[in-house]
């Protein structure tokens, strides 16, 4: 039975902890030199609606460095749903390659997606999670705290994608997750139902101080998200308050550390100043989705070669 890799809450945690070893083993290969082909003779189909940065750039390197290849496919090239059904799109690419990535508006295309085809589907990114992003988010800062448990992950924000996948993980991890967001703002009311009945401390307040007390991790995203274009003056109207700026760092513990999924807009949701402090870890996270999804590849991979 194959399997796919749309939700954090969906793997166990052993399954994470086997990713994340996987990764940091394919990182410490990669800076002593070594790059062995795992996924030689293997092919990543690359479906975007959305644009990318980080998305593109670290799948594309990513199955080059294992010695297999990425083919992109622009929002024009397939227009999912619209030119051709999710459905019958997913039977085609099944036919020629070996992973789909799917970065997408709505995340039913991507349950369409894996439900169709019978190779690996990986969730780049949805309306509703961004479990790539979070998952390398993980990693980081194990690098950096050596643990996940106990400790308090502050989020200044959006209660967005990114959000999601964060709140979704935390029973995974066993660390408080705390959000302070305007009201009308907050995380999937289901996400954290499921989080809080699994046994994770979520807190959700509109108080940036009860949020950021004491919390090891500061860690926000852009007001408006792609897509939602026509409502920013009104976001940034009612987000004033909630950014990440020097005050609000003040308020953590000293040796917190800052994160942001990028891109940011400095100046609005975090300050210059702190992007690019002493307690930044922001370009940390952004190079380890190189690693981490390099890992997510070649355990997909893996999983796939038992069945």
């Amino acid at each position: 039975m194959k399997r796919d890799f749309l939700a954090l809450d969906a793997l166990s945690r052993a399954e994470l902890d086997e990713i994340l070893h996987i990764s940091a083993k394919l990182k410490r290969e990669l800076k002593a030199g070594r790059r062995e082909p795992l996924l030689a003779g293997k092919t990543l189909a690359m479906v975007f609606e959305k644009p990318s940065l980080r998305t593109r750039v670290t799948f594309e390197v990513g199955m080059t460095q294992l010695g297999g290849y990425a083919v992109y496919l622009t929002p024009a090239d397939i227009r999912l749903g619209e030119r051709e059904s999710v459905g019958d799109i997913a039977r085609n690419l099944d036919r020629w390659v070996d992973f789909v990535m799917a970065r997408v508006n709505s995340h039913a295309t991507l349950d369409e997606l894996a439900r169709y085809a019978k190779v690996p589907v990986i969730n780049g990114l949805s309306d509703m999670r961004h479990p790539c992003q979070v998952l390398s988010d993980c990693f980081t800062l194990l690098e950096h705290r050596g643990r996940l448990e106990g400790l308090r992950v502050a989020w200044l924000g959006d209660g967005n994608n990114v959000a999601n996948s964060w709140i979704a993980v935390a029973p995974r991890f066993a660390f408080t997750f705390a959000l302070a967001c305007p009201k009308g703002y907050e995380p999937d009311a289901a996400v954290v139902a499921k989080a809080r009945a699994d046994g994770a401390d979520i807190v959700i307040t509109t108080d940036v101080g009860e949020a950021v007390r004491g919390a090891d991790v500061l860690y926000t995203d852009v007001w408006t998200s792609m897509g939602q274009e026509a409502e920013s003056a009104k976001r940034l109207r009612d987000f004033a308050g909630y950014a990440i700026d020097a005050a609000a760092l003040k308020q953590a513990k000293p040796d917190a550390v800052v994160m942001h999924c990028l891109p940011a807009h400095r100046g609005e949701e975090i300050t210059g100043e702190v992007i690019d402090g002493p307690q930044s870890i922001v370009f940390d996270q952004a190079e380890n989705r190189l690693h981490v999804q390099k890992g997510i590849l070649v355990w997909l991979n893996n999983q796939t070669a038992k069945h």
